[in-house]
């Protein structure tokens, strides 16, 4: 197996490959969440209930909580440069054909098949990252390049509810196209030929599959996913509809959730270490928790601003707490299961969606925080359990 030499680095500079893979995690996690920000003009445009149109984050989730282990075993020989490249010129591809699909069910064909390219990016990227950078810098270059997830819900959700409220939502997927496409020629001029990381063993995954805590922190993160969900796949039809927002303060809201979530990873990674993955985890949760227990309280545009701080601080730190927790009980089992906690944490999305969906569809609006809330809750107990097999288990 042909490897390509790790590219130095050193603490007043990044590798510029780096800079490239940060901004595809940004495009792929702007397209990701184009439709909760503008699921209520695709709704109006084509004519379907909102709820309806929720499914279209129903069945994104299914195909990337099933395609990210499925196709990291078909994709292992590619070339990184190549496979990274031509994931991304799909993503462009698809997002541009999804501005033109004239009907919802065309829309959700095309846009399933669009989300074939998360699938295999993201995971692979980080799969690839040790390989580029010096022993001893893996950790800072692999958080480093999760980035892009974070600045998407801070710059890239906000930008596609904008245009999507302004322009229509068809112009929002066709600026994820040319995202991708200018993603795709980046990552084409500074990813190195002969990246191949080695394929998972048969035998990691079935120790995977057979160890007790890991799976009970899958399923920690399928649940706080899930609750998380319920809600936040129809926080732009239930701010229309019960706050009467304009597109600009629609995308102030998803702004300003992105970037108080931004603001908790980074607090997260600076006391992880400290603290204790499995601390951090249940501190994560016990914030959204917070939030979908205030939610009532969220009359105006600045209330429900506010309720939210404490969700935003614990989404996206609570996921990257649960990978280093994932990592610490297994080290050598990191790889399959970090796999199986992205695959756990699009299905959450896919069962919140669909949950969401059903109240919304049976006039239920109102009960999507508690519907959450419950999941959220249900997330704690199993991961305060995790936490107790996980020290039953060390020396």
């Amino acid at each position: 197996m042909r490897l390509a030499p790790p590219i130095a680095a050193t603490a007043q500079s990044t590798p510029p490959v780096l800079w490239a893979l940060l901004f595809g995690n940004f495009v792929i996690g702007t397209g990701v969440m184009v439709v909760p920000g503008t699921l209520s003009d695709i709704s109006s445009s084509l004519h379907v209930p909102v709820a309806q149109a929720g499914q279209l984050i129903t069945a994104g989730g299914i195909l990337m909580a099933l395609g990210a282990p499925t196709l990291a075993a078909v994709v292992a020989g590619w070339d990184r440069r190549r496979l990274l490249t031509l994931t991304l010129v799909w993503y462009a591809v698809l997002h541009a054909a999804c501005a033109f699909m004239p009907t919802f069910a065309s829309l959700m064909v095309v846009r399933v098949l669009a989300l074939v390219a998360p699938a295999i990016f993201t995971p692979q990227a980080a799969a690839c990252v040790g390989l580029l950078v010096p022993p001893g810098q893996q950790g800072r270059a692999i958080t480093f390049v999760f980035l892009g997830w974070s600045v998407a819900s801070v710059l890239g959700m906000p930008l596609a509810a904008w245009v999507g409220g302004t322009l229509g939502w068809r112009f929002a997927f066709g600026l994820v196209g040319a995202l991708a496409l200018g993603s795709a020629l980046w990552v084409w001029r500074r990813m190195p030929d002969g990246v191949k990381p080695p394929a998972l063993s048969a035998a990691a995954w079935r120790e995977t599959l057979s160890c007790a805590p890991l799976m009970l922190c899958i399923v920690v993160t399928v649940l706080y996913s899930a609750g998380q969900f319920v809600l936040f796949a129809y926080f732009s039809p239930y701010y229309k509809l019960r706050l009467n927002v304009t597109p600009l303060q629609l995308s102030f809201l998803f702004a300003w959730f992105g970037a108080f979530g931004l603001l908790g990873n980074l607090w997260m990674s600076r006391n992880i270490d400290r603290l204790g993955p499995s601390r951090c985890v249940l501190s994560g949760i016990a914030l959204m928790a917070t939030s979908l227990l205030l939610w009532p309280l969220g009359t105006s545009v600045v209330l429900v601003a506010l309720v939210t701080v404490p969700w935003a601080l614990g989404a996206f730190s609570s996921n990257s707490a649960q990978q280093a927790r994932l990592v610490a009980i297994a080290p050598t089992l990191a790889a399959a299961s970090v796999a199986l906690n992205t695959s756990a944490m699009y299905a959450g999305q896919a069962i919140g969606a669909a949950s969401g969906g059903w109240l919304v569809a049976h006039d239920r609006m109102d009960q999507l925080h508690w519907a959450g809330l419950a999941g959220v809750v249900c997330a704690m107990l199993f991961s305060i359990q995790a936490a107790r097999m996980t020290a039953r288990r060390s020396p």
